[in-house]
């Protein structure tokens, strides 16, 4: 809490856009978007969000909330451009966002690696646009039941043993005094936006078409992809993520079990092994 004080006039925008990712997941569209709002007035008063990518951002949502409506060749037109549009903003590729960051290469523990954090104005959007764009995004599904559930959890357990083993980890407990701030971040900048896309999104519409395991399996491929960046290594535990995650979402048939398993495998990362890797 302390950190969050002292970064209280760097980070104060980034506080009202959390609080509207929160009311979003919770179902307070109204409210949400409001608060969109004032996070977004906030950020192009403290220099982050230029004109530019304020008037991008805003006409992006207001082309997502028009895609329910569309029909046909249109509707495939409108869906190509919302993953062209998601991606663009998940690699921070839009004009005029100036994300913040707020460590620069600090260390959870003396045994990690120098780890650095932005807390981003971009990539939290994918939620919006999804909400806007993708009714089913929130809404419970067709549960497929325990045996799935119980597959997702044995696989996420099973993901710290096999980094240890592959010397990826190593155990280190540890608090750091940023940890409340990335619990925040970490969970409705970053968890939400990506389970939103992957299994909200790309998971549950290819599952309708396509059918459970063409859906689990492309959306935990394509989750493992966006993460080559840092290594083959990372991306194949990422898919492994992405597998566990996507049978959680199967099985119970709620968004926000994928949500939270996202988060817990990531805060368990932070707080009981070297994060993000050993030194």
């Amino acid at each position: 809490m302390t950190f969050i004080v002292n970064a209280f006039a760097q980070i104060w925008p980034w506080l009202i856009l959390m609080a509207a990712l929160a009311a979003g997941w919770s179902g307070g569209r109204r409210a949400s978007l409001i608060l969109l709002a004032l996070a977004a007035a906030g950020a192009w008063l403290t220099g982050h969000l230029a004109l530019p990518g304020l008037v991008l951002l805003g006409s992006s949502l207001a082309a997502a909330a028009l895609l329910p409506r569309l029909t046909g060749p249109a509707a495939i037109a409108g869906h190509a451009a919302l993953i062209l549009g998601c991606l663009t903003l998940g690699l921070h590729l839009v004009p005029g966002v100036h994300n913040l960051l707020i460590l620069d290469q600090a260390a959870s523990g003396p045994g990690s690696a120098p780890y650095s954090l932005h807390l981003n104005l971009d990539k939290p959007l994918v939620f919006f646009a999804l909400l806007l764009a993708w009714p089913m995004l929130l809404k419970d599904r067709a549960s497929a039941g325990r045996p799935a559930i119980l597959g997702a959890v044995a696989l996420l357990a099973a993901l710290f043993p096999l980094a240890l083993a592959a010397g990826a980890l190593r155990l280190e407990p540890s608090l750091p005094e940023w940890a409340l701030l990335w619990i925040l971040s970490n969970l409705l900048l970053t968890c939400l936006a990506e389970e939103a896309f992957f299994r909200g999104y790309i998971q549950q519409g290819l599952t309708r078409r396509f059918g459970a395991v063409a859906g689990i399996a492309a959306a935990s491929l394509l989750f493992g992809l966006a993460h080559i960046g840092a290594g083959p290594a990372v991306a194949v535990f990422a898919t492994l993520l992405g597998l566990a995650c996507g049978l959680g979402y199967w099985g119970s048939g709620r968004f926000r079990v994928p949500v939270l398993m996202h988060f817990g495998f990531n805060l368990t990362h932070l707080l009981l092994f070297t994060y993000p890797g050993p030194v």
